[in-house]
């Protein structure tokens, strides 16, 4: 079933709004293209659901192994490892990626956050 049509254009900074309600632990950029936070572990079903709302089911969920197509998109930014979660989807002023970077210890989970145009 297609997304609604209420995140058509939306933004990094649209997406953190609908996340206001979460611990954010450290924000280590906020920008109009590219956004990098650090959450606590304990909360990421809340914000795996948030996500899931605005994107839809993850491209590559945890535990999968990353397609080459995954890579090349996420590149840039770090890559995509199996034990991370990555969400995609076209917006009208280009594509966003969200990915979910849990920590080894499991304490925290580093969310970055891009528009690619």
């Amino acid at each position: 079933m297609e997304k609604s049509n209420q995140y058509s254009g939306m933004i990094l900074s649209e997406i953190l709004e609908k996340c206001k309600e979460l611990n954010i632990c450290e924000k280590r950029a906020i920008e109009d293209e590219y956004c990098e936070l650090v959450f606590l572990g304990e909360e990421i079903n809340k914000w795996n659901a948030i996500f899931i709302d605005i994107f839809g089911p993850a491209v590559k969920p945890k535990g999968v192994k990353p397609a080459k197509g995954d890579l090349k998109l996420t590149g840039k930014y770090g890559g995509i490892l199996d034990g991370q979660t990555l969400f995609k989807r076209d917006f009208e002023n280009g594509t966003i990626i969200a990915m979910f970077w849990p920590w080894q210890d499991g304490s925290r989970v580093t969310l970055k956050t891009a528009l690619l145009k």
